[in-house]
């Protein structure tokens, strides 16, 4: 990812710009200082690493036109505008206009270092989730976003590399929450059809007239898009909830592919809902059209058959949401990473980010538990906690490699400053993190 530390300052006063610049210098960001917005805006792109601090008042352009410059540009840069005593009014307008905050002169430095580390740190999330969307269409390193080191995580990685350079249509299995999209945007990532169409048609969300239409056509003449069918062709046709597909959709569906050469024209990846215990694609569909969709198999693994998975992932997305949120990530108690590994989870993943954001929130507060959050999503927390499972050792070492983790995650890869937090000679602390699979380069 590109390193997030640049801060624009703008202001017509040469000392302002030199204080705020050593300040901020002082606590380790890059300072870039312009006497005139003019100038500023020559080097303010829409991916500029960092942030602005900007006077309101200033001579030719002021900080509101330059706000308005900016935010048409990027409208997810973050602006901190400076004004002077009585402009209030115009900062709060500033505010509504999509400025970050402002500070009132004089302001206290104290305060505006911890307003631009919260600024940064938004920006810092944003970049990384824009950088991620550019994975996701161009190819790129896709499959190490499924995160975990479970054994069926490792084979679905494996499996999405192999399929990935196939051109047979994909079925792909799952409970709802377990990452399917995700999923079928890698497949379609890393093999030969990356940077063709990907499209998606959800089965669910239309009628079936509505369905066939978008499917299959015939177009209006006031509509600029092709059938979907079409419109992936080259690349790939994602249906979503392809087990709502109406028999007449079915039949027509059958026939297209059965129309079409070899490799496809259009790749189709089926993702298709389920529970354990419940029907399964199969029964939804038609022989012979389950058979052509389902020449490859993905099935994803429900988070709770994943092991110590589901702590890696809550201490991912925890450190993700208090950057976002700009406070500390819960430090989780042995009990708490007890009841995260045994809950039920029947959200799975898409459920855990969403405990995971509430418990960043809790801890902002300074009040609540992951019980409780738990309960809230109607986890037997009670029974999940003392039920039978894995022996305490297991238990024991998820916990360590948890805490190692976040530490060095932390500390940016840091031994000295691991080894000082957890107590541990560095020959221990080694030990442990090859018995863990953790490596020091994946934190520098």
């Amino acid at each position: 990812m590109v390193q997030i530390n640049k801060i624009a300052i703008i202001d017509d006063e040469q000392d302002m710009r030199q204080s705020i610049s050593q300040w901020l210098a002082l606590s380790g960001y890059e300072t870039e200082t312009y006497a005139r917005a003019e100038d500023a805006l020559k080097v303010l792109g829409p991916d500029f690493p960092g942030i602005v601090v900007t006077d309101i008042k200033m001579p030719g352009m002021d900080g509101m036109q330059l706000l308005r410059r900016l935010k048409a540009t990027d409208s997810a840069l973050p602006v901190v505008m400076i004004t002077g005593h009585g402009d209030v009014p115009m900062a709060v307008e500033a505010m509504r206009l999509g400025a970050f905050d402002f500070l009132e002169k004089p302001f206290d430095p104290d305060r505006m270092s911890k307003l631009v580390k919260q600024a940064m740190n938004r920006r810092r999330l944003l970049l990384d989730n824009r950088a991620l969307r550019n994975e996701l269409s161009s190819g790129g390193k896709i499959v190490e976003k499924l995160l975990g080191n479970s054994a069926e995580m490792r084979r679905l990685r494996e499996d999405i590399l192999d399929l990935g350079q196939s051109d047979g249509h994909v079925l792909i299995e799952g409970e709802t929450g377990t990452g399917k999209t995700l999923v079928a945007h890698a497949l379609h990532a890393a093999g030969a059809r990356a940077g063709k169409p990907f499209i998606i048609v959800s089965c669910a969300a239309l009628d079936p007239e509505s369905l066939a239409h978008r499917l299959f056509g015939p177009m209006h003449d006031d509509e600029q898009r092709l059938p979907a069918i079409e419109e992936a062709r080259g690349g790939t046709l994602l249906m979503e909830d392809v087990e709502s597909l109406p028999d007449e959709v079915q039949s027509r569906l059958l026939k297209v592919l059965n129309e079409q050469g070899t490799p496809a024209e259009t790749r189709i990846v089926a993702v298709c809902n389920g529970r354990e215990g419940e029907k399964a694609c199969q029964d939804f569909l038609r022989p012979d059209l389950f058979y052509r969709l389902a020449a490859l198999h993905v099935s994803l693994p429900p988070l709770r058959k994943r092991g110590d998975d589901v702590l890696t992932l809550f201490s991912r997305y925890s450190e993700l949401f208090a950057d976002e949120y700009g406070c500390d990530a819960p430090k989780l108690t042995g009990q708490e990473a007890a009841q995260i590994l045994q809950a039920p989870w029947p959200g799975n993943v898409r459920q855990l980010i969403n405990v995971a954001e509430r418990a960043v929130l809790q801890n902002r507060r300074g009040s609540g538990s992951i019980a409780s959050l738990l309960l809230e999503d109607g986890d037997d927390v009670h029974h999940v906690v003392t039920e039978e499972g894995k022996p305490l050792k297991e238990h024991v070492e998820s916990f360590e490699r948890m805490l190692i983790d976040n530490t060095m995650r932390r500390h940016k890869g840091s031994i000295t400053n691991v080894m000082d937090e957890l107590r541990l000679p560095r020959r221990t602390l080694n030990e442990k993190m090859a018995k863990y699979g953790l490596q020091r380069a994946d934190y520098l």
